[in-house]
């Protein structure tokens, strides 16, 4: 399959300059304006033929100058689209146009993109301009632009990958996966999908609940061979699943990695996070900014039911996951549908402010894997609405004692959600209007939700198309400095949304340290707490914990209300998981649990066995499941 490329240049009769991939997908560039112009539908008819996506670009040397086509642009397209940027991918006659309104560059049916791609020659794109600015964002753009050269030959060099044993024959052959972390745990979820001819990574995570030996996947297995991996596919980017990623960059991995576009820029911002905690730890960091730049310049993003191949034998598609922003459930094709595979990562299959719930309806499917975190007996969530009274009334008894409210988050996911439950308690006058202080990563992370809004809820979507954004609310207030935090602890009656969540270091330490000992303080809990960590401590009643002070350890007595409101939580509890797998379309032959603690994994299995009479299974870190 690798003269694909000589047989489309043979049948456009020279009117090819180059041609090449981008990962599965096929460009093409011409130097010929009117046949860039007016194809007369040749390239739909190799489409047609090849099924396969195919896209005719300008040659870079027909191309007007940059400063050239930027004025035509903003000729073109409407004031009001309020362009923010106009970004310029030479080498692949790209354009990134960046505006707050894209709706109005993109036009009627594409009409104005059309429009610049014909009078420009250029081939545009569209991205919406974050209402908060992220330097994170700009850093990766900066870093993709930068490297285009070398982005571009990265992305041909995985297309002749992909294409060197590509057929369209169903396979016959065996695939297995192999639980590498994350099996009877939360935490350091790794899992290797290998079959004859490919064998990829699924998530790549650490434990950051512990210093011990299970702190990362268990790579040191004869089958895994870093120079032999193909790719890795991250489901979401909180650091259980994806902090050990630039490690693999480091470590020499030259390969792709597949997630959605929000996933890459938040997974890169927690990892520079994780350096940076190191530091202050004066810990040597596993990995530096450079692997990391390194991570995100070999990314291939894709959008939800966009279908690529990866290896010649497997094909993916993300399904939304319901989990925190860009998460993904990985729907896994195997040797042209030899056998279905899904891999659900995280997910929440019910509603939110912040998200749309999981789906579970696919082509086909005959194993899944899905996560139990909050698989148990006991851990049956209350409606939502019942959860955000319970919530509201904590927060206002104590704010009328005169107290604080200190709610340690995961920086991604939670923390979106609690402020948009306060935003809309104080704007609908539940809750006194109060300042709600957001202090580590979490400002960062909200900017880049405001750069996504198409992975977002239709509510929250609707709210920023209405120019109502809640993440811009003038009750947040950003904590940047040290001065800034010892205001906050000093002042009045608030809230504060400090990372992080399992208080296992980071701003939430700091603040549990001042307001430990007032009675009139509370601490809600709402996020998964790992075993060993002060949240679990709290959570379990202790009354005293050890916390890292300036001086070393010290014990701190801990007299204010400690609250545990886990149905806040992203994940799917007890009735959402298994009302997830009974309308599911179509049904499993195999479910697959991990991504829990052992009691709960086994209670979830066992139940969905006897419910649905299919194949359960359970496996230990290290175990293979046969999949075919």
């Amino acid at each position: 399959m690798l003269e694909i490329l000589k047989n489309i240049t043979d049948r456009l009769h020279g009117e090819v300059s180059e041609a090449s991939f981008e990962g599965a997908n096929i460009v093409l560039y011409t130097k010929n304006e009117n046949f860039f112009r007016n194809d007369e539908g040749k390239i739909k008819e190799i489409v047609n033929d090849l099924k396969k996506r195919i896209e005719l670009r300008a040659d870079e040397k027909i191309l007007p100058d940059e400063e050239t086509t930027e004025k035509k642009v903003r000729e073109i397209v409407p004031a009001e689209a309020e362009i923010t940027d106009v970004l310029f991918d030479v080498h692949r006659s790209v354009i990134t146009i960046e505006a707050k309104r894209p709706g109005l560059v993109i036009g009627k049916q594409g009409s104005i993109l059309d429009q610049i791609k014909k009078e420009t020659l250029w081939t545009p794109q569209v991205q919406r301009s974050p209402s908060i600015k992220s330097k994170i964002t700009e850093n990766i753009r900066s870093v993709l632009y930068d490297k285009s050269k070398e982005r571009k030959k990265f992305l041909n060099e995985v297309g002749e990958k992909i294409y060197s044993g590509w057929t369209q024959e169903k396979s016959d052959g065996w695939a297995r996966v192999t639980i590498l972390g994350g099996g009877r745990q939360v935490g350091r979820s790794c899992f290797f999908l290998q079959t004859e001819n490919s064998k990829i990574l699924l998530d790549c995570g650490i434990d950051v609940s512990t210093n011990g030996k299970d702190k990362f996947p268990i790579f040191n297995v004869p089958e895994f061979d870093i120079s032999q991996l193909d790719a890795v596919i991250l489901s979401h980017a909180h650091l259980d699943h994806s902090g050990l990623l630039p490690y693999l960059y480091k470590m020499g991995y030259k390969g792709p990695a597949y997630m959605t576009a929000p996933t890459r820029d938040i997974s890169a911002l927690l990892a520079l996070d994780f350096i940076g905690v190191a530091y202050k730890q004066a810990a040597t960091p596993l990995f530096s900014s450079a692997a990391i730049s390194e991570m995100v310049k070999r990314t291939i993003c894709l959008n939800y039911g966009e279908v690529t191949d990866v290896t010649p034998d497997i094909r993916i598609t993300f399904y939304n996951a319901g989990h925190v922003l860009g998460s993904s459930q990985v729907h896994i094709n195997i040797g042209n549908g030899a056998h279905n595979f899904v891999y659900s990562g995280d997910m929440k299959y019910g509603r939110t402010r912040l998200l749309e719930p999981a789906a579970n309806k696919f082509p086909r499917v005959e194993t899944i894997q899905m996560e139990s975190t909050y698989g148990g007996k006991n851990d049956v969530m209350p409606p939502r609405q019942v959860t955000d009274e319970i919530f509201i009334n904590l927060v206002k008894e104590t704010v009328e004692k005169g107290g604080k409210v200190l709610l340690p988050e995961l920086g991604l996911g939670h923390s979106q959600e609690s402020l948009l439950r306060v935003e809309e308690a104080i704007r609908t006058g539940k809750l006194p209007k109060i300042p709600m202080y957001i202090d580590g990563m979490i400002w960062d992370i909200n900017a880049i939700h405001t750069a996504y809004p198409d992975f977002l809820s239709s509510s929250i979507r609707s709210q920023i198309f209405q120019d109502n954004n809640p993440f811009t609310s003038d009750i947040f207030k950003r904590v940047g400095s040290p001065h800034e935090r010892k205001a906050v602890i000093e002042g009045g009656p608030c809230i504060v949304l400090a990372t992080s969540g399992m208080l296992a270091g980071g701003a939430s330490v700091e603040y549990l340290k001042n307001f430990a000992g007032n009675p009139n303080n509370l601490l809600i809990l709402s996020c998964y707490q790992g075993p060993g960590s002060i949240g679990r401590q709290l959570q379990d009643g202790a009354k005293q914990v050890l916390v890292e002070d300036e001086g070393g350890n010290v014990m701190l007595d801990v007299s204010m209300r400690v609250e545990l409101v886990n149905s806040l939580s992203p994940h799917s509890g007890r009735n959402e998981l298994m009302n997830y797998i009974k309308n599911m379309e179509p049904k499993p032959k195999r479910i697959i649990i991990n991504h829990g603690e052992v009691s709960k994994s086994l209670d979830l299995a066992s139940s969905l066995y006897k419910l649905n009479r299919v194949e359960t299974t359970v496996p230990r870190v290290l175990e293979t499941v046969r999949l075919r």
